[in-house]
């Protein structure tokens, strides 16, 4: 297993509140990992701290073995060029039409002039459902399924080597739900990237998963082959996949 990203030891604090208390954890290349965990246990801040959007307090995170941790700006953007992103709102312009969201990058980057650019995104939001004649609409005009594929086809419209998922599936309705795990899966074996994403919806994570990570008061509790977590043998990763209110994690802790 060729280890993507590498965490170890990492911790971060907002005042007297600890949200990551030595966390550890591997990325493998080029398959989906998610991770577990109730609200406020620590996902988005470990998903924002491997991004760069925070910094933390101390550890490592290393990708492809480069140290991002104090990382100059130019080392960090260097990496950040090759990674892609999904909000869990889909976070579009909107003062932008469709396709300008949708390759906001290429035109940030300067890859392609505006005419191309149009081509591109118009292609890509193909690859995830969405007709050509949305191009041309504002967000605002379109529906939350239709919003989370724009956001899909922008984090992938620079051919990014990793992808982040923000709770890809929230606030949509089962079937889009799904139409959503199949376009995540789709990144992965397509694009060959590698997927980090967080959730508490174990529909998509059984569907969008090759690894799973719990974690719980800032620490990963438990990671392993999505295919072993019926039988993990471990109490938070049982508790938290059934849903009992008895186990070692409190009821109060899990929104």
């Amino acid at each position: 297993m060729t280890v993507k990203i590498a965490v170890r030891g990492l911790e971060k604090a907002f005042g007297p509140k600890r949200v990551l208390q030595g966390v550890d954890l591997d990325v493998p290349e080029k398959q989906s990992t998610v991770i577990i965990g109730g609200s406020g246990t620590g996902k988005s801040v470990l998903l924002k701290c491997i991004i760069g959007l925070i910094t933390p307090d101390g550890g490592s995170i290393r990708i492809d073995g480069r140290e991002m941790v104090g990382a100059s700006d130019d080392e960090r953007r260097a990496v950040q060029g090759r990674i892609g992103m999904l909000f869990q709102g889909a976070a579009l312009f909107d003062s932008l039409p469709v396709w300008e969201n949708v390759a906001f990058g290429l035109l940030a980057e300067k890859r392609l002039g505006r005419h191309e650019a149009r081509e591109e995104a118009v292609r890509v939001m193909r690859s995830v459902g969405l007709a050509a004649d949305v191009a041309d609409r504002y967000p605002a005009e379109t529906s939350g399924g239709m919003q989370k594929r724009i956001g899909l086809a922008r984090a992938i419209a620079t051919k990014p080597e990793i992808i982040f998922f923000d709770e890809p599936t929230t606030g949509l309705d089962p079937i889009m739900a799904d139409v959503i795990n199949d376009l995540v899966r789709a990144c992965v074996r397509d694009l060959g990237a590698t997927a980090v994403s967080i959730s508490h919806d174990m529909a998509s994570v059984r569907k969008i998963a090759d690894r799973v990570a719990l974690i719980h008061e800032g620490r990963i509790r438990w990671e392993g082959p999505a295919s072993s977590i019926d039988a993990s043998g471990n109490a938070y990763v049982d508790q938290f996949i059934h849903g009992r209110a008895e186990g070692p994690i409190r009821v109060g802790q899990v929104a």
